[in-house]
């Protein structure tokens, strides 16, 4: 068997409303009861665990890589509901998207401050 990941763990203020904010933003199902986690299915079959933490320790970094039309809608969504977002990690490049590898990407914060990042090319796979 392959090695892939499977799930993991996000700490959120509010688990079951970050789950939902990014399963609304990405257009995937609602999120999903397990344990003491609410959890958001990829389509890939990777799971993004929220738990509850107060307060949330650390901000971590998730990047999904999406289809050109994917990154469409997503954006839209992001725009549409006044979001700020960025070009860059850093957030020096605000309301702009970037064109690495020949592709499109851009970054906007979830409710925790968790740096979220869509992107329609993995890094270093073009021009």
């Amino acid at each position: 068997m392959a090695i892939q990941l499977n799930h993991t763990i996000v700490h959120a203020r509010d688990a079951r409303a970050s789950a939902t904010f990014l399963s609304e933003l990405l257009g995937l199902a609602e999120p999903g009861r397990f344990g003491p986690f609410w959890t958001v299915q990829l389509q890939n079959g990777v799971t993004l665990d929220y738990i509850d933490c107060d307060p949330v320790p650390l901000i971590e970094h998730y990047a999904f890589l999406v289809s050109e039309s994917e990154f469409d809608v997503i954006f839209g969504r992001i725009q549409q509901r006044q979001l700020d977002y960025w070009a860059d990690p850093m957030h020096s490049r605000p309301f702009e998207i970037n064109r690495h590898d020949g592709g499109r990407g851009v970054y906007w914060n979830d409710p925790n401050g968790h740096y979220l990042e869509i992107i329609t090319r993995p890094y270093g796979s073009g021009s």
